[in-house]
């Protein structure tokens, strides 16, 4: 008499557990990373708009930007590449979070997570998670085409890597704007739009492109106070590139510190309104 073995049940863990929470959230991760496999295109397209933008700068306009203490073009592709790390960044992951995130809520995706016994938050830090993946894989071929058009580190690799830790940390925290006004718009493409009305002043009213330094009064304070302008700073501190030169304000000569706390903050005050949003989105 063949007597089948039972298959030994998968235990099943409470609601409200860390553990329960933990596992939605790598389960909407997972949605998210084989979504984005399944769609190359909205990947390849991150990829070579930067690719293209540094090449432009690299070639094209390196020659016409002076920066203070250090000359030539070959200084300037060196001092270019953070901003253009922290650039890419920004746009990919607070663009790739908004536009998802209306997508879910205009399909009715939010409405069924929703009505699941599933932690409330992980749909939403899913989709962040999924998109510091995807932060990663961007800043890997960004490196490539660094090193390719002269960039370099200087202070050895333990500090790169602390470099790159702020700038995916900033991507991180920025990708909770994007789920914020994903969830607070009507339709995909007006959080497309939406993001260039705050992207565009966080990038270029900073230190990425040209030393605040040579603007006016205001526009260097808000440039210097910029929480971009920080993990850019930070990072050509880590680096080891050129255009740290001192400025005495405060931000400017502690960028790490400023930096992590910028990212935390907008990580954790973001987080706390999308959570807040996401209880009545689609309602």
């Amino acid at each position: 008499m063949n007597v089948s073995a039972a298959a030994p049940p998968v235990p099943e863990l409470k609601p409200g557990t860390a553990a329960k929470s933990l596992r939605d959230v790598l389960v909407v991760t997972r949605r998210n990373v084989i979504r984005s496999v399944r769609i190359p295109e909205v990947l390849i397209l991150s990829l070579v708009q930067p690719v293209v933008f540094v090449l432009l700068f690299a070639y094209l306009f390196a020659g016409s930007f002076t920066l203070p203490g250090a000359e030539g073009a070959a200084a300037y592709r060196e001092y270019m590449m953070p901003g253009f790390f922290a650039q890419t960044i920004a746009f990919a992951t607070a663009s790739n979070s908004s536009v998802s995130m209306a997508n879910d809520v205009q399909s009715g995706m939010v409405d069924r997570f929703r009505s699941l016994p599933m932690a409330r938050s992980a749909l939403l830090t899913g989709r962040t998670v999924a998109d510091l993946v995807q932060n990663v894989i961007v800043v890997a071929v960004m490196v490539l085409c660094a090193l390719l058009v002269g960039w370099r580190i200087h202070h050895g690799l333990p500090r790169a890597v602390a470099a790159f830790a702020l700038l995916l940390l900033m991507g991180y925290a920025l990708s909770w704007v994007g789920v914020v006004i994903g969830l607070s718009v009507r339709a995909p493409e007006a959080a497309a739009t939406s993001n260039f009305l705050w992207l565009f002043p966080l990038t270029f009213l900073s230190n990425a492109f040209v030393a605040p330094s040579t603007l006016p009064t205001v526009l260097r304070w808000a440039a210097e106070w910029n929480p971009l302008s920080a993990t850019v700073q930070a990072a050509r501190q880590l680096f080891g590139n050129p255009g740290l030169t001192a400025t005495g304000s405060w931000p400017a000569e502690h960028p790490v510190l400023v930096s992590v706390t910028w990212s935390l903050l907008i990580a954790v005050v973001c987080r706390t309104l999308a959570v807040r949003r996401y209880a009545s989105a689609g309602s």
